[in-house]
């Protein structure tokens, strides 16, 4: 079989992984020199704890042990069971952790309520005060910048795949075919969209303007290397408020009786922040869903983010060695992990898995492939 894989993100890179190991040729088309979206700009976190029940943390799970695999193969992925610990302050903060734990699936992302000294002899930086901390042993990180170069690396010893960069599909020929802006004509026996945030033009073509996915901007920021190890990535409170595994009465408690700080409300934050392979702090980040979305960086939430980031470690951030802003795809029905769409004979579309993409991107691309039969 003759795959076409259309996008060199994280969920196109997937894709094309699975369709080489299972024996099949495959030519990855991408319109930038290198993929410069979500893919990059994340936190390079496999993130099980706050997933929803059932399909999505199964999905996670399943990816966790694809990851793992994949990295002992790669070890350019960076990938390390880290774990996460959630610092938790006052007796509402506790009782949505201890809500968490009663789940039937806590068992499965390796969820266990900490002391202060518990937490701090796994993750002896987090000198600051709290009560407790949950710590989730599932959860990973892989390195987002080099991730997808590392897996193409690997890929390109194999003479049965082909990276074509610089090129933008500009249409869909018949069944299984497409012609990119060279005029070039590729084809397959399938063909992969995976487009990630960009959804106008030959998607919107192909899909409709009903497509149901929206696009979700957001602002993160690295620092220069702390100096000492963060052993796990390290979460606050208020990623209770986003993930769906924390939802309960204890949560409705929380946001109404010690709603978020008024910058962390506005800009609908939570803080997450793993340390990157030179010792640096990826730190985010912000949610914003109204369009046009804004061009420039706002400062207050990178001060909010360090306001939490040092009362957790007891010390001063770092230097602040870049900012950014991201753009990811994300199903309108967040229930769903991604949204996977036949567009035409042979053409498929595989995109707005929001936040969940670098956490599930290997059994999504498994999942297309066992689905359309590779």
């Amino acid at each position: 079989m003759r795959v076409i894989v259309v996008g060199a993100g994280v969920v196109g890179t997937l894709h094309a992984w699975h369709a080489v190991e299972r024996g099949h040729q495959v030519v990855q088309i991408e319109r930038e020199a290198e993929a410069r979206g979500a893919s990059l700009r994340n936190f390079g976190q496999i993130w099980v704890s706050g997933r929803a029940g059932g399909e999505e943390l199964d999905t996670a799970l399943r990816a966790r042990e694809l990851w793992e695999s994949i990295g002992a193969r790669v070890p350019g992925l960076g990938f390390r069971a880290n774990g996460s610990l959630t610092p938790l302050r006052g007796q509402r903060e506790l009782a949505v952790a201890e809500a968490a734990l009663a789940r039937t699936d806590a068992a499965a992302r390796g969820y266990k309520l900490f002391t202060p000294d518990e937490a701090r002899a796994v993750n002896p930086a987090l000198r600051g005060t709290f009560d407790a901390a949950l710590y989730c042993e599932r959860d990973a990180a892989v390195e987002p910048r080099t991730a997808q170069l590392a897996l193409r690396e690997q890929l390109s010893r194999s003479p049965d795949y082909t990276f074509l960069p610089g090129r933008e599909v500009r249409d869909v020929i018949g069944e299984h075919a497409v012609r990119d802006d060279h005029g070039d004509v590729h084809t397959g026996d399938v063909v992969v969209l995976c487009t990630g945030a960009w959804l106008g033009g030959l998607v919107r073509e192909l899909a409709g303007p009903e497509l149901p996915v929206r696009r979700v901007r957001l602002q993160m920021m690295q620092t220069d290397p702390l100096g000492e190890p963060l052993t796990t990535s390290v979460a606050d409170a208020d990623s209770f408020r986003y993930y769906p595994a924390y939802r309960s009465p204890a949560l409705d408690e929380l946001n109404t009786l010690q709603p978020q700080a008024p910058t962390a409300a506005e800009h609908r934050m939570q803080l997450l922040m793993v340390q990157r392979a030179d010792g640096g702090l990826t730190i985010g980040d912000t949610h914003e869903y109204e369009h046009p979305f804004a061009f420039d960086t706002l400062e207050d939430p990178y001060d909010h983010l360090t306001e939490v980031v040092e009362s957790f470690l007891g010390r001063p951030l770092p230097r602040i060695r870049r900012r950014w802003a991201g753009v990811y795809a994300q199903c309108t029905d967040t229930g769903r992990v991604v949204h996977r769409q036949r567009v035409r004979d042979g053409v498929w579309l595989v995109t707005g898995p929001g936040g969940r993409g670098m956490t599930c991107s290997p059994a999504i691309a498994e999942t297309t492939a066992n689905e359309l039969g590779w």
